[in-house]
């Protein structure tokens, strides 16, 4: 017999970070969830990713207070102010330049995001984050 769904929720976690302070804690411990059970299996999970690359999990969670987590890529923006070695993107999107990418580096980011965006080629993945760094002030050259 299938278990029964009690929800979900989602988190940002750290990669290879979890552990049962605040907001993690909190948010697992108010939903019956295990929370070593989870820090373990999350920094298990997470060991071969950039250690502190913040990774948007979704956690489905069960009646029989087991549950399931599926860790999904960091966000573009992470990548995109990575390559262009940013702390944060402009305060004036559009207007002001913060950083500067390479086409190369673009379709490197659309690669590793590949599983996570709603595209069925590299081209478009690559057109979704032109529009990641559009919106972030990051200019693409080359």
């Amino acid at each position: 017999m299938a278990k029964k769904v009690a929800g979900k929720m989602k988190l940002q976690v750290k990669a290879g970070q979890a552990n049962p302070s605040p907001p993690v804690g909190p948010a697992l411990g108010q939903r019956g969830i295990n929370i070593m059970e989870f820090c373990k299996a999350f920094n298990a999970k997470t060991q071969d990713m950039e250690p502190g690359a913040p990774c948007p999990t979704v956690i489905t969670y069960y009646q029989d207070k087991s549950f399931t987590m599926e860790i999904k890529t960091p966000p573009a923006s992470y990548y995109l102010k990575k390559a262009a070695k940013l702390k944060s993107g402009a305060n004036t999107p559009g207007r002001a330049t913060a950083g500067t990418v390479t086409k190369a580096q673009v379709k490197e980011i659309a690669e590793a995001k590949m599983k996570d965006l709603n595209a069925n080629d590299v081209e478009a993945a690559m057109q979704i984050i032109l529009g990641s760094a559009r919106s972030m002030g990051v200019e693409v050259k080359g």
